[in-house]
């Protein structure tokens, strides 16, 4: 882990630099400083006054130039730094003003101004948030209602979000056309990142605007719809300028926002990876990616944060550094440990661009410019494990969230207290007897995955995809094998939504599905991993407004998105492991309440669109669970869509499974075949099914109740050729015939002669 050097002194202010003392001393409205980008010069705000200062290095600063508020007494909204490759320095100084005024600067023997330009199209909006993402301006605007058309019914609906391409070159300013990302949305904060734009709730409250953040790809024009808790609920590409409705855009999301908390937002940044940095009023502080995942890092003291705290956060590298009340927190991002905790005395302290470098902290105070260096501990110093490190801060959480005291517990509270004997004890043992201890495989798996996850957060994008595969699949076999609770179940959901093929992969994998010789499907889990996958009444009862799918659903969405032809062999593994391991129609197994395959089915069903492809996964599903009901409703189907050759087969393999459901089939058939002649080619299939207990008189009763209603008077010698005779009859007449019992001896000389006779029909 890093270490920090001691605070220093790189500059005092000299002449010039009294003015920035004194806009940096206590009292008033807090200060806000925006460095350059090659971190030369500094311009301040405090109220309505900007002023401009040049760096001089180890002297100080220099006052270069100061703006008056225009007369409307408008505040300005934005100091940004436009990304300007054809300008000298390679950038300019863009003043945005509340009314949509934006002034454009550049230095070249002091400020000068390049352009003055207009944001917003009407007289009466206003900015409400501006960042700059490259060479382009991204604002959000309010455009109240006019007086002749006012929409009482828009209420906080009067926003949008807009997108101006701002190109400064040495001569001038070149302007794209305005773009509008999103319109009739309420109000966002906008925070520009490298390749994307997050989009945050401006005002928390409990409405449904508030429970999520948007994330704009304009290279792919893609608006991302996302809840840190439950990852990507949906994303769009914007391919026409009506898809850009705030409204329309939550139509398909409604349900699922509607069980979700409001966004728990104190304050936010961007992190120089173009992650979004979260602090919540509770202290805790987040990274949150541009595809909605969200990451917990640490927790500030102090908390809950009041709306007067105000909260800096800026990141060097993998360090992440969080100024509050004067204190600095120093933390590492990939592991979430605490570098270095220092007390400044200062109130007003704001980071300084450091250009390059990665391994030291500048921080503008009242009294100078003072700097922090970082370095790697000495080789002689012994470092404590680091799996002993995570034993106590495990411990401090789990003891914490059980302790009624509202003091905080630490590690070093832990290590000294003596009241909790376990996490000491388990310390010891893993320093002293860790190549003994039977845990010793599990813990460092758990610290593999967390090594594993730092991997992901610090990969190029090339390899992101491989870490993030592999992650999935350590964090799903996790999972598996701890207990499914409400919060676990939820989690997996996200990462079943988040990172699909990954998450279908890491099902595999965990399941061990893979097809034998005969190609087969074949699983080779074990029983408590099945418990898990299958569930029971208390996964079923998580789902609901909520949204949370039990894992069971989960697998089979994957299946029907990655190997649809292996469902219907999943869901029979499935029940062929519940008739193991729970009585039939046990209330406690997965099947108390809602059969199997019918959960496989209600997967099916909830597909947008429809095929024949889904029709025949339909008919896998029903006939792979062997239940009556379900092959019956199989068969029916069949029938319905005059699949004659697949009914016969159908019959022929079930009928064996049971005598009851034989004489259920072969009636059904019966009945079909009194009505038409599609079954005649299969005769010689169908009669060999029919049931040892049926008589003659039971033939012809289900015969007469099912025969077609005709016209008129039936006539003794039709020409029709879709009528049912006793010809046809004949064969299976002969089988009940010639049984040991017959129950018609007198027809039996006749039936068994060999002239065929007249083919007479049968009328009802």
């Amino acid at each position: 882990m890093k270490r920090v050097g001691p605070l220093r002194r790189v500059s005092e202010w000299s002449r010039g630099g009294g003015g920035l003392a004194e806009l940096l001393s206590p009292g008033g409205e807090p200060s806000r400083v925006v460095p350059s980008p090659d971190g030369g010069h500094l311009v301040l705000q405090r109220g309505g006054r900007l002023l401009a200062f040049q760096r001089l290095g180890s002297m100080g600063t220099e006052l270069r130039r100061s703006w008056e508020p225009p007369p409307s007494r408008e505040a300005p909204v934005g100091l940004l730094f436009p990304h300007s490759p054809r300008a000298a320095g390679g950038w300019a100084l863009a003043v945005v003003w509340e009314r949509g005024r934006t002034e454009l600067w550049r230095l070249a023997a002091g400020w000068q101004p390049l352009r003055a330009l207009e944001l917003c199209q009407g007289g009466r909006a206003r900015v409400a948030a501006v960042c700059c993402q490259g060479e382009r301006l991204v604002w959000c605007e309010e455009r109240p209602p006019s007086d002749v058309h006012p929409d009482a019914g828009k209420g906080a609906f009067r926003f949008c979000v807009c997108a101006r391409a701002l190109e400064v070159e040495e001569q001038g300013v070149r302007l794209g056309p305005v773009s509008i990302v999103l319109h009739n949305s309420p109000e966002y904060r906008v925070l520009a990142a490298p390749r994307h734009v997050f989009m945050l709730p401006a005002s928390p409250g409990s409405a449904a605007t508030t429970k999520f953040l948007l994330v704009w790809h304009p290279e792919e024009a893609r608006l991302t719809l996302a809840a840190p808790s439950a990852g990507v609920v949906r994303s769009k590409v914007l391919q026409a300028s009506s898809e850009s409705d705030f409204r329309k855009l939550l139509l398909g999301s409604v349900g699922l926002l509607s069980a979700l908390a409001p966004l728990d937002v104190h304050s936010c940044a961007v992190s120089d990876r173009g992650a979004l940095l979260l602090v919540s009023t509770k202290g805790a502080v987040s990274v949150v990616e541009a595809d909605g995942t969200q990451r917990h890092v640490f927790d500030l003291e102090g908390a809950p944060l009041a709306q007067e705290n105000t909260v800096q956060l800026k990141t060097f590298g993998s360090t992440l550094a969080c100024m509050l009340a004067g204190v600095l927190y120093l933390v590492d991002l990939n592991s979430g440990r605490l570098i270095e905790k220092k007390i400044l005395n200062m109130k007003e302290v704001h980071f300084l661009e450091s250009p390059g470098e990665e391994d030291s902290i500048q921080l503008l105070m009242q009294t100078g410019i003072y700097s922090l260096g970082f370095s790697s501990p000495e080789d002689s110093s012994r470092a404590e494990p680091c799996l002993v490190e995570m034993v106590f801060e495990e411990a401090c959480q789990y003891y914490q969230r059980r302790s009624l005291s509202s003091s905080k517990l630490t590690v070093e509270k832990l290590k000294k207290g003596g009241a909790f004997q376990a996490p000491v004890a388990l310390a010891a043992i893993l320093q002293h007897s860790l190549h003994q201890n039977t845990m010793s495989l599990e813990l460092q798996s758990y610290l593999s995955l967390e090594l594993l996850k730092s991997c992901v957060v610090g990969a190029p994008e090339s390899e992101v995809e491989s870490y993030c595969e592999e992650l999935v699949e350590q964090e799903v076999s996790r999972v598996l094998h701890s207990d499914i609770d409400k919060d676990n179940l939820a989690y997996l959901n996200s990462v079943f939504a988040s990172f699909p093929k990954a998450a279908w992969k890491a099902t595999r994998s965990c399941l061990q599905l893979q097809q034998n010789g005969d190609g087969l499907l074949v699983a080779r889990a074990t029983p408590e991993v099945w418990k898990k996958v299958l569930g029971g009444p208390q996964q079923q009862e998580e789902v609901g407004q909520n949204g949370v799918v039990p894992l069971f659903e989960l697998i089979c969405a994957s299946f029907l998105r990655f190997k649809p032809k292996w469902l219907p062999s999943f869901v029979e593994l499935t029940q062929q492991y519940v008739g193991l391991s729970w009585a039939y129609s046990s209330k406690e197994g997965p099947e108390g309440r809602v059969p199997l395959y019918k959960r496989a089915l209600g997967v099916l069903a909830r597909k947008s669109k429809r095929s024949e492809v889904d029709d025949e996964m339909e008919l896998e599903l029903l006939l792979c669970s062997k239940r009556p009901k379900a092959v019956l409703q199989a068969l029916h189907l069949l029938i319905r869509l005059k699949r004659w050759q697949r009914v016969v087969e159908v019959a022929e393999k079930f009928s064996k499974l049971s005598p009851l459901l034989n004489k259920e089939i072969f009636t059904t058939l019966l009945a079909e075949f009194a009505q038409h002649r599609e079954l005649d080619p299969y005769v010689d299939t169908l009669w060999p099914l029919c049931p040892a207990e049926l008589t003659a008189s039971d033939i012809l009763t289900v015969v007469l109740q099912h025969l077609p209603r005709t016209q008129g008077d039936p006539v003794p010698f039709s020409s029709e050729g879709n009528q049912l005779t006793v010809g046809l009859l004949k064969p299976l007449l002969q089988r009940l015939g010639a049984g040991p019992a017959s129950p018609f001896p007198l027809w039996e000389p006749r039936l068994c002669c060999r002239t065929p006779g007249p083919s007479v029909p049968i009328s009802p």
